[in-house]
């Protein structure tokens, strides 16, 4: 039997360095993107730590370019005077078709722009973002039936027996 990765939407050799956790949970993803990211070179090193959240961010497309909104990477505390502001907008490095689509994606009801994970893909920092609609509640106790259902069955498949 095949050996499953754990990150299946990331490419081969990648390094994670934040994921978004609740980004499942929270919406119902359609599509995932590989972006690039304007960053500054604390915010680099910042990153390689692993001091960021994506948990409030999303991203948005305007006048013809995709930006990241309300990722916070923290400080890094050996730059002092030459260090970033933590929730800055940054540039998304993406072709102009790609940003046309999203674009269009995004303008109809519901769909939305978030960064599931950054990570590190041959030494360039890349994003990984999904295009996705928000989840109901009962959408949401819907899924964790499910996941309950299929682990029960995983778990008598090996000759486990629940009491």
């Amino acid at each position: 039997m095949a050996k499953r990765r754990k990150d299946a939407s990331l490419p081969e050799g990648a390094k994670v360095l934040v994921r978004n956790r609740r980004a499942s949970h929270d919406y119902a993803i359609e599509q995932r993107i590989e972006a690039g990211i304007s960053l500054v070179g604390s915010e680099v090193k910042s990153l390689r730590e692993g001091k960021a959240s994506l948990q409030e961010g999303f991203a948005e497309i305007r006048n013809g370019q995709a930006w990241l909104v309300a990722v916070q990477i923290n400080e890094y505390p050996w730059a002092n005077q030459f260090n970033h502001e933590p929730t800055r907008e940054r540039r998304l490095l993406l072709h102009k078709a790609e940003i046309r689509k999203l674009a269009i994606k995004t303008r109809q009801r519901g769909y939305t722009l978030i960064p599931t994970a950054i990570y590190l893909k041959d030494g360039k920092i890349k994003v990984e973002l999904a295009l996705a609609t928000g989840k109901r509640h009962y959408d949401k106790r819907e899924a964790e039936r499910a996941k309950t259902a299929a682990a029960e069955i995983r778990g008598h498949g090996r000759g486990h027996a629940r009491k």
